[in-house]
């Protein structure tokens, strides 16, 4: 199960996930979470599969969201 808390994407920007989820039509679970680097009260969806992939960077393999705290 994923943590709830505060990730940073691999771009440097934070994000507090605030859940799970799933698709009704495809029950495909999906990770619900806000930017914190913003005052807008935006919420954003992305599939769990691409929320916990890697992502190469530099020829360097990191996590596309790293748990960073609650």
């Amino acid at each position: 199960m994923l943590k709830l808390g505060k990730y940073r994407h691999y771009k440097q920007k934070e994000y507090e996930v605030i859940g799970v989820g799933k698709i009704e039509a495809t029950l495909e679970d999906v990770v619900i979470y806000r930017p914190l680097y913003s005052s807008e009260h935006s919420m954003w969806v992305r599939p769990l599969s691409v929320f916990t992939e890697n992502v190469e960077v530099d020829g360097k393999t990191m996590p596309r969201f790293e748990y960073i705290g609650e």
